[in-house]
Protein backbone atom coordinates (compact mmCIF):
# COMPACT_ATOMS: atom_id res chain seq x y z
CA UNK A 1 0.00 0.00 0.00
CA UNK A 2 1.53 3.38 -1.12
CA UNK A 3 0.47 6.70 1.34
CA UNK A 4 0.31 10.58 0.97
CA UNK A 5 -0.03 13.52 3.63
CA UNK A 6 -3.86 15.05 3.02
CA UNK A 7 -5.08 18.29 4.62
CA UNK A 8 -8.63 16.32 5.69
CA UNK A 9 -10.01 19.66 7.21
CA UNK A 10 -9.14 22.67 8.64
CA UNK A 11 -5.87 21.83 11.03
CA UNK A 12 -6.12 18.09 10.46
CA UNK A 13 -3.45 16.33 8.74
CA UNK A 14 -3.46 12.78 8.07
CA UNK A 15 -1.30 9.97 6.50
CA UNK A 16 -3.95 8.24 3.97
CA UNK A 17 -3.99 5.37 1.75
CA UNK A 18 -3.46 5.84 -2.04
CA UNK A 19 -3.39 3.92 -5.12
CA UNK A 20 0.05 3.65 -7.22
CA UNK A 21 0.18 3.08 -11.30
CA UNK A 22 1.98 -0.02 -12.17
CA UNK A 23 4.45 1.55 -14.19
CA UNK A 24 5.52 4.92 -15.61
CA UNK A 25 3.13 6.45 -18.29
CA UNK A 26 4.95 7.73 -21.53
CA UNK A 27 7.40 10.48 -20.90
CA UNK A 28 6.90 9.97 -17.09
CA UNK A 29 9.10 8.05 -14.27
CA UNK A 30 8.09 6.19 -11.39
CA UNK A 31 9.79 5.90 -8.25
CA UNK A 32 9.75 5.31 -4.55
CA UNK A 33 9.94 8.71 -2.19
CA UNK A 34 12.99 9.11 0.27
CA UNK A 35 12.49 12.48 1.42
CA UNK A 36 9.94 15.54 0.85
CA UNK A 37 10.36 18.67 2.32
CA UNK A 38 7.93 20.51 4.08
CA UNK A 39 6.59 24.59 3.08
CA UNK A 40 6.37 26.15 6.05
CA UNK A 41 4.53 29.02 4.31
CA UNK A 42 3.09 28.24 1.42
CA UNK A 43 1.82 24.59 2.84
CA UNK A 44 0.53 25.92 6.62
CA UNK A 45 -1.11 29.71 5.09
CA UNK A 46 -2.55 28.03 1.88
CA UNK A 47 -3.18 24.70 3.12
CA UNK A 48 -3.48 23.76 6.92
CA UNK A 49 -4.94 26.86 8.15
CA UNK A 50 -7.41 27.09 5.56
CA UNK A 51 -10.71 25.27 4.72
CA UNK A 52 -10.65 23.38 1.78
CA UNK A 53 -14.31 22.06 0.01
CA UNK A 54 -12.10 18.47 -0.80
CA UNK A 55 -8.67 16.65 0.42
CA UNK A 56 -6.08 18.64 0.07
CA UNK A 57 -2.83 16.59 -0.51
CA UNK A 58 0.12 19.25 -0.08
CA UNK A 59 3.76 19.02 -1.25
CA UNK A 60 6.82 21.03 -2.05
CA UNK A 61 9.65 19.30 -2.98
CA UNK A 62 10.93 15.14 -3.23
CA UNK A 63 13.94 13.45 -3.96
CA UNK A 64 13.27 9.42 -5.22
CA UNK A 65 14.45 6.75 -6.52
CA UNK A 66 13.79 5.83 -9.84
CA UNK A 67 11.86 2.61 -10.21
CA UNK A 68 10.06 2.54 -13.70
CA UNK A 69 11.22 4.57 -17.00
CA UNK A 70 8.21 5.38 -19.27
CA UNK A 71 8.54 5.51 -22.97
CA UNK A 72 10.21 7.95 -25.28
CA UNK A 73 12.47 9.01 -21.84
CA UNK A 74 15.71 9.76 -22.27
CA UNK A 75 18.65 10.78 -19.91
CA UNK A 76 17.40 8.88 -16.76
CA UNK A 77 18.64 5.71 -14.99
CA UNK A 78 16.95 2.97 -13.00
CA UNK A 79 18.08 3.22 -9.38
CA UNK A 80 19.17 6.80 -9.39
CA UNK A 81 18.06 10.04 -6.83
CA UNK A 82 16.49 12.86 -8.71
CA UNK A 83 14.58 15.81 -7.29
CA UNK A 84 11.32 16.87 -8.18
CA UNK A 85 8.38 19.69 -7.08
CA UNK A 86 6.68 16.62 -6.01
CA UNK A 87 3.60 16.16 -3.14
CA UNK A 88 4.06 14.13 0.09
CA UNK A 89 3.72 11.00 -0.97
CA UNK A 90 5.71 7.58 -0.83
CA UNK A 91 6.11 7.35 -4.43
CA UNK A 92 6.63 9.68 -7.74
CA UNK A 93 5.13 9.59 -11.06
CA UNK A 94 6.44 12.73 -12.97
CA UNK A 95 6.65 13.95 -16.36
CA UNK A 96 10.86 13.54 -16.37
CA UNK A 97 12.04 17.03 -17.69
CA UNK A 98 10.49 18.49 -14.03
CA UNK A 99 13.16 16.62 -12.80
CA UNK A 100 16.70 16.88 -12.30
CA UNK A 101 19.51 14.32 -11.29
CA UNK A 102 21.29 14.13 -7.58
CA UNK A 103 24.37 15.03 -8.36
CA UNK A 104 27.00 12.02 -6.48
CA UNK A 105 27.91 12.44 -3.14
CA UNK A 106 24.82 14.62 -2.00
CA UNK A 107 22.65 13.41 0.16
CA UNK A 108 19.00 13.27 -0.87
CA UNK A 109 17.92 14.70 2.52
CA UNK A 110 20.29 17.41 1.64
CA UNK A 111 19.19 17.93 -2.08
CA UNK A 112 15.38 18.16 -1.38
CA UNK A 113 16.42 21.55 0.32
CA UNK A 114 16.71 23.29 -3.30
CA UNK A 115 13.45 23.83 -3.46
CA UNK A 116 13.80 26.66 -1.10
CA UNK A 117 16.98 28.03 -2.63
CA UNK A 118 14.79 28.93 -5.42
CA UNK A 119 13.25 32.00 -4.55
CA UNK A 120 16.82 33.42 -3.45
CA UNK A 121 17.83 32.24 -7.53
CA UNK A 122 15.36 34.03 -9.24
CA UNK A 123 16.12 37.04 -7.31
CA UNK A 124 19.82 36.84 -8.00
CA UNK A 125 18.99 36.16 -11.68
CA UNK A 126 16.71 39.55 -12.18
CA UNK A 127 17.99 41.95 -9.30
CA UNK A 128 20.05 44.71 -11.06
CA UNK A 129 22.62 44.75 -8.30
CA UNK A 130 26.28 43.78 -8.94
CA UNK A 131 28.99 41.33 -7.05
CA UNK A 132 30.45 44.08 -4.82
CA UNK A 133 27.56 45.46 -4.13
CA UNK A 134 25.42 45.58 -0.31
CA UNK A 135 22.84 43.16 0.39
CA UNK A 136 20.73 43.33 3.13
CA UNK A 137 18.25 40.12 3.42
CA UNK A 138 15.44 40.59 6.16
CA UNK A 139 14.56 37.24 8.17
CA UNK A 140 16.31 34.13 8.79
CA UNK A 141 14.18 31.56 7.87
CA UNK A 142 14.74 28.61 5.69
CA UNK A 143 14.17 30.85 2.49
CA UNK A 144 16.06 33.89 4.23
CA UNK A 145 19.28 32.14 5.31
CA UNK A 146 19.61 30.23 1.90
CA UNK A 147 19.19 33.77 -0.24
CA UNK A 148 21.53 35.12 2.24
CA UNK A 149 24.33 32.21 1.57
CA UNK A 150 23.83 32.95 -2.27
CA UNK A 151 24.14 36.19 -2.70
CA UNK A 152 27.13 36.41 0.16
CA UNK A 153 28.96 33.30 -2.25
CA UNK A 154 28.42 35.38 -5.00
CA UNK A 155 30.79 38.02 -4.24
CA UNK A 156 28.24 40.33 -2.53
CA UNK A 157 28.72 41.94 0.71
CA UNK A 158 25.69 40.58 2.47
CA UNK A 159 24.42 40.68 5.75
CA UNK A 160 21.40 39.40 7.71
CA UNK A 161 18.35 41.22 9.36
CA UNK A 162 16.90 39.02 11.89
CA UNK A 163 15.25 40.13 15.68
CA UNK A 164 15.54 36.41 16.56
CA UNK A 165 18.66 35.85 18.49
CA UNK A 166 18.19 32.14 18.29
CA UNK A 167 18.46 32.37 14.21
CA UNK A 168 20.89 35.27 14.15
CA UNK A 169 23.03 32.57 15.82
CA UNK A 170 22.35 29.72 13.75
CA UNK A 171 22.98 31.98 11.07
CA UNK A 172 26.45 33.01 12.20
CA UNK A 173 27.43 29.93 13.03
CA UNK A 174 26.86 28.24 9.42
CA UNK A 175 28.75 30.91 8.18
CA UNK A 176 27.26 34.52 7.57
CA UNK A 177 29.34 36.93 8.41
CA UNK A 178 27.50 40.03 9.18
CA UNK A 179 23.80 39.90 11.40
CA UNK A 180 21.65 42.58 13.25
CA UNK A 181 18.62 42.52 15.34
CA UNK A 182 17.53 46.38 13.42
CA UNK A 183 18.05 47.60 10.32
CA UNK A 184 21.49 49.26 9.96
CA UNK A 185 20.05 53.07 9.76
CA UNK A 186 22.79 54.25 11.38
CA UNK A 187 25.90 52.73 10.39
CA UNK A 188 27.23 54.73 6.91
CA UNK A 189 28.85 50.92 6.02
CA UNK A 190 25.05 50.19 4.41
CA UNK A 191 22.88 53.25 5.02
CA UNK A 192 22.45 54.83 1.72
CA UNK A 193 25.05 52.22 0.14
CA UNK A 194 22.51 49.38 -0.09
CA UNK A 195 21.65 48.04 -3.44
CA UNK A 196 19.74 45.67 -2.61
CA UNK A 197 17.08 44.69 0.13
CA UNK A 198 15.59 41.25 -0.22
CA UNK A 199 13.00 40.74 2.37
CA UNK A 200 12.04 37.37 3.03
CA UNK A 201 9.69 38.16 6.18
CA UNK A 202 6.61 39.65 4.61
CA UNK A 203 6.56 42.20 7.21
CA UNK A 204 5.36 45.64 6.29
CA UNK A 205 7.76 47.27 8.77
CA UNK A 206 11.04 45.21 7.19
CA UNK A 207 9.83 46.60 3.68
CA UNK A 208 9.46 50.18 5.13
CA UNK A 209 12.87 50.00 6.54
CA UNK A 210 14.53 48.52 3.71
CA UNK A 211 13.03 51.43 1.54
CA UNK A 212 15.33 53.42 4.27
CA UNK A 213 18.20 52.05 3.94
CA UNK A 214 19.21 51.79 0.37
CA UNK A 215 20.83 53.64 -2.16
CA UNK A 216 19.19 55.88 -4.51
CA UNK A 217 17.74 53.49 -6.91
CA UNK A 218 18.70 50.83 -4.65
CA UNK A 219 15.59 47.36 -5.21
CA UNK A 220 13.63 46.53 -2.27
CA UNK A 221 12.22 43.25 -3.30
CA UNK A 222 9.54 41.83 -2.28
CA UNK A 223 10.16 37.53 -1.43
CA UNK A 224 8.28 36.61 1.93
CA UNK A 225 4.48 36.79 1.59
CA UNK A 226 2.36 39.31 3.48
CA UNK A 227 0.06 36.89 5.31
CA UNK A 228 -1.32 39.69 7.74
CA UNK A 229 -0.87 43.01 9.26
CA UNK A 230 1.71 43.80 11.73
CA UNK A 231 1.88 47.35 12.83
CA UNK A 232 0.06 50.52 11.99
CA UNK A 233 2.30 51.97 9.73
CA UNK A 234 0.59 53.58 6.71
CA UNK A 235 0.79 53.47 3.19
CA UNK A 236 1.67 57.32 2.99
CA UNK A 237 4.87 56.56 5.25
CA UNK A 238 6.08 53.91 2.75
CA UNK A 239 5.27 55.70 -0.24
CA UNK A 240 7.28 58.89 1.55
CA UNK A 241 10.64 56.49 1.92
CA UNK A 242 9.56 54.95 -1.61
CA UNK A 243 9.53 58.56 -3.23
CA UNK A 244 12.73 60.70 -1.60
CA UNK A 245 15.10 57.47 -1.52
CA UNK A 246 14.20 56.99 -5.85
CA UNK A 247 13.51 53.28 -4.69
CA UNK A 248 12.54 50.26 -7.24
CA UNK A 249 9.95 48.31 -4.85
CA UNK A 250 8.97 45.15 -7.19
CA UNK A 251 7.87 41.52 -6.27
CA UNK A 252 9.87 38.56 -5.47
CA UNK A 253 8.05 36.04 -7.16
CA UNK A 254 9.72 33.07 -7.73
CA UNK A 255 8.16 32.48 -10.94
CA UNK A 256 9.13 35.33 -12.65
CA UNK A 257 11.28 33.56 -14.90
CA UNK A 258 9.80 30.37 -16.89
CA UNK A 259 10.08 26.63 -15.76
CA UNK A 260 12.26 25.51 -18.97
CA UNK A 261 14.76 28.24 -20.89
CA UNK A 262 14.19 28.65 -24.66
CA UNK A 263 16.40 30.69 -27.05
CA UNK A 264 14.58 33.75 -25.75
CA UNK A 265 14.56 33.01 -21.96
CA UNK A 266 17.84 31.44 -21.36
CA UNK A 267 16.90 31.41 -17.10
CA UNK A 268 14.82 28.98 -15.67
CA UNK A 269 13.43 27.92 -12.40
CA UNK A 270 15.28 24.71 -13.17
CA UNK A 271 18.61 25.64 -14.52
CA UNK A 272 18.61 27.47 -11.27
CA UNK A 273 17.67 24.00 -9.34
CA UNK A 274 20.43 22.39 -11.20
CA UNK A 275 22.81 25.45 -10.29
CA UNK A 276 21.60 24.95 -6.79
CA UNK A 277 21.83 21.40 -6.34
CA UNK A 278 25.76 21.83 -7.87
CA UNK A 279 26.09 24.39 -5.21
CA UNK A 280 24.76 21.73 -2.29
CA UNK A 281 27.00 19.60 -4.00
CA UNK A 282 29.89 21.86 -3.39
CA UNK A 283 29.27 22.33 0.49
CA UNK A 284 27.27 25.98 0.16
CA UNK A 285 25.95 25.13 3.38
CA UNK A 286 25.31 22.29 6.13
CA UNK A 287 21.55 21.62 6.22
CA UNK A 288 22.09 18.69 8.71
CA UNK A 289 22.45 20.35 12.28
CA UNK A 290 19.50 22.71 10.76
CA UNK A 291 17.50 19.80 10.11
CA UNK A 292 14.50 17.83 11.64
CA UNK A 293 13.55 14.04 10.43
CA UNK A 294 9.37 12.81 10.88
CA UNK A 295 8.08 10.20 10.11
CA UNK A 296 4.79 10.94 7.51
CA UNK A 297 2.62 9.55 10.68
CA UNK A 298 3.62 12.51 12.62
CA UNK A 299 1.74 14.81 9.66
CA UNK A 300 -0.75 16.43 12.23
CA UNK A 301 2.27 16.69 15.01
CA UNK A 302 4.84 18.87 12.47
CA UNK A 303 2.38 21.09 11.15
CA UNK A 304 0.59 21.87 14.22
CA UNK A 305 3.95 22.54 15.82
CA UNK A 306 4.93 24.95 12.75
CA UNK A 307 1.92 26.39 12.80
CA UNK A 308 2.40 27.39 17.05
CA UNK A 309 6.00 27.88 16.14
CA UNK A 310 7.46 25.47 18.71
CA UNK A 311 9.71 23.99 16.09
CA UNK A 312 12.79 25.50 15.85
CA UNK A 313 14.46 23.52 12.52
CA UNK A 314 14.78 25.64 9.71
CA UNK A 315 14.35 22.73 7.54
CA UNK A 316 11.50 19.87 8.00
CA UNK A 317 11.15 16.40 5.48
CA UNK A 318 9.57 13.80 5.99
CA UNK A 319 11.36 11.02 6.01
CA UNK A 320 10.21 8.08 3.65
CA UNK A 321 12.91 5.90 3.10
CA UNK A 322 12.64 3.28 5.28
CA UNK A 323 8.61 3.00 4.73
CA UNK A 324 5.95 3.87 6.62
Amino acid sequence: MEYSICFTKKEQAECVEILKPLEAAPGFILGRTLYSLISPGTELNHGYLQEHSNSYYPGYASVFIVESIGEGVENVRLGEQRFCMGPHRSFQHVQSNDTLSVPEGLKAEDAVVVRLMSIGLTALTTTAAKPGDHVIVSGAGPVGLLAAFLFQKHGYVTGIVEPSEERRNIAELAGIKQTWAEFPIQDPEWNGRTALVLDCSGHEAAVYKGCQVIRRRGEVVLCGVPWKRYTDLTAQELLHAIFHQYAIVRSGWEWDIPNHADPFSPHSIFNNLSYGLKLLSEGLLQAAPMSRHWSPRQAQEVYAGLAQRRITELFNLFDWSEGI
